[in-house]
């Protein structure tokens, strides 16, 4: 009878909401607790525009639904990560009845675990269409959005959410503003949520990023280092220390990790950020094979969640060079977006990209942001047209003027200084040199480019969140940066100038030649703040954030020699890229 009865109040909201809300509301009585009833009094009242009584209704639908057996047998299927089987049984649900939106949250949550969050973000905004006021579903959108690089659309939906102070949702707004910049405001948010959370290892690990981006590094210190006091084997917080670059390990602490490594609560994540961390702890004592072995685990472990096919890469280039002659730039001269606010920093990590960006930055005209997603996302969204990168032999001029627009309007969330032009550090952005050409004619580019032995053990020591898997594997390293040197030198060939490359150990070794070249190559007059680039106070978001801070200087210069013996793999990949550095074979 229960099926017969929704179906009648169903007809009913298709002809005349009031009756269906008077039906709803006249069974309520006997079933207080039928959610079902609850979403169909909600959709009546919507369509009545009484919204406010229509909330009271969906929360009520979402409350009951924790007592639903089949969502209560999907919940403990994803509890125990079995998405195979919360799938069907969601899936199912949803078949039956659409308009459930705690089903449509758990499915959204099940999308996102498996990193498909443009699909959690579809089902999210379905849901709240359904019920705008379902909270979780829209702090669970902040998210989704939040990992797919769209922050300032993360924050709006942080902004719309009204339930007091939330220590989780306030988390999530923290991350949001370090991404935007705002990392005063995230830290003050921190340190609020702290003062009512000070039992959690992790939010003492954010709270210390934070201050070292600022460059408050004594305060992150003692962050991580609480953090690790309420979680010993918390191999993540030990790697932050060990990323500063100038904090030094006792040998306390080497005990300490070494214990962690054995402790029964570690996973792997915090195996392999322990073995980091050992690495750099070894390498300040001076034992360069000791600290050889626990980077070659790191990376071990590491590459077995991060595979990568030095082969693909490959041909990305090989397609690279087949698309972009000289004939194919000479026909679109003219096109693209006229903008000439980007100054593009590519090449590899761990080139001295931070260093070239430190520089810049400290010049009146330009604003240093981070390394930014979006043309990588554009590239994303241009692949599912179809054969990428062929596909740009067919667009039109007005449709590369609308992608290079894009970009800019993407950016422009980043710039806050109202300095004409902005830096894109981004250092992937090489495999695209040709894209930005075609895309923004006017942006500059500056190649960073450092020793490969340097560079590549330098990548090797250095644990990277997302983006660079071919980090993990020596052999990889020498594979991706031949590639590299292969477009570059392409790029180079077929657009004369269009260019500037920077030298690392060149600019060491003359520091104001390189930095008044770098600037004419840049339009630029010069300006004695950018050889006092270290007294720029300015966030640093990247890894080499402590050592930009400090005057040029060679710490890192040689390192490779102690261990060249274990780099072979790296050196017969590199082939003739390291005989010919710095320039191309």
């Amino acid at each position: 009878m229960r099926g017969e009865s929704y179906s009648s109040i169903r007809q009913a909201l298709a002809q005349d909401a009031a009756q269906a809300l008077a039906l709803c509301l006249d069974r309520l009585e006997q079933s207080a607790g039928d959610a079902e009833l609850h979403r169909l009094a909600a959709r009546a009242l919507r369509a009545l525009n009484r919204d406010a009584e229509a909330e009271r209704h969906e929360a009520a639908a979402i409350d009951t639904a924790a007592t639903d057996p089949v969502l209560q047998q999907a919940a403990i299927a994803l509890l125990d990560n079995r998405l195979n089987q919360a799938e069907p049984i969601l899936r199912g649900r949803l078949r039956d009845n659409p308009f459930d939106v705690a089903a449509i949250r758990m499915l959204a949550e099940l999308a996102g675990r498996i990193g498909r969050n443009a699909d959690a973000e579809k089902l999210l905004r379905r849901a709240l269409e359904l019920a705008p006021g379902f909270t979780a579903a829209r702090a669970n959108l902040a998210t989704a959005l939040h990992r797919q690089n769209k922050t300032a659309q993360a924050l709006e939906q942080l902004d719309r959410l009204q339930d007091g102070f939330n220590p989780a949702h306030a988390n999530l707004r923290a991350a949001v503003l370090g991404r935007l910049g705002d990392f005063e405001e995230a830290i003050t948010l921190y340190e609020r949520i702290l003062a009512q959370a000070a039992g959690q290892p992790k939010i003492w690990m954010s709270y210390g990023h934070a201050l070292k981006t600022v460059g408050r590094t004594a305060d992150s210190v003692a962050a991580y280092r609480r953090a690790t006091a309420l979680r010993p084997a918390f191999g993540e917080a030990w790697w932050s220390i060990a990323n500063l670059k100038t904090a030094a390990f006792d040998a306390a602490d080497i005990a300490a990790m070494q214990d962690a490594l054995h402790d029964a609560q570690s996973s792997a994540e915090d195996r392999f950020h322990l073995h980091f961390a050992l690495g750099k702890a070894k390498s300040d004592q001076g034992e360069a094979e000791a600290a050889f072995a626990h980077y070659a685990e790191a990376n071990r472990l590491r590459r077995i969640a991060q595979p990568y096919e030095a082969a693909r890469t490959t041909r990305a280039v090989d397609a690279a060079i087949d698309l972009f002659t000289p004939d194919f730039f000479a026909e679109r001269k003219g096109m693209g977006n006229p903008a000439p606010d980007p100054i593009f920093i590519i090449g590899l990590p761990r080139a001295g990209s931070t260093l070239v960006e430190q520089i810049l930055s400290s010049h009146s005209q330009v604003e240093g942001t981070m390394e930014l997603p979006d043309l990588p996302a554009l590239v994303a969204e241009l692949r599912q047209e179809g054969d990428w990168p062929t596909l740009l032999r067919d667009l039109d001029p007005a449709r590369l003027r609308a992608l290079g627009q894009a970009y800019i309007d993407r950016t422009r969330i980043q710039r806050r200084e109202g300095r004409p032009y902005f830096i894109d550090k981004l250092p992937n952005n090489w495999l695209h040199a040709g894209l930005i050409h075609l895309i923004l004619p006017h942006a500059r580019i500056v190649d960073a480019r450092r020793h490969p032995l340097d560079c590549g053990y330098s990548n090797f020591r250095q644990h990277f969140a997302r983006g660079q898997a071919f980090s993990y594997d020596l052999g990889d390293l020498g594979h991706y940066y031949a590639d590299y040197v292969r477009l570059m030198a392409h790029v180079d060939a077929v657009l004369p100038g269009r260019v500037h490359r920077v030298v690392h150990e060149r600019l060491l070794d003359d520091p104001e030649g390189e930095v008044r070249a770098l600037l004419a190559a840049l339009g630029l007059p010069f300006e004695e703040a950018c050889l006092n680039f270290h007294q720029n106070r300015r966030a640093v978001r990247t890894a080499s954030s402590e050592q930009v801070r400090r005057p040029i200087n060679r710490d890192g210069e040689g390192q490779w020699r102690a261990v060249e013996a274990q780099l072979q793999p790296l050196i017969a990949a590199l082939g003739p890229v390291l005989d010919s550095y710095p320039d191309a074979p």
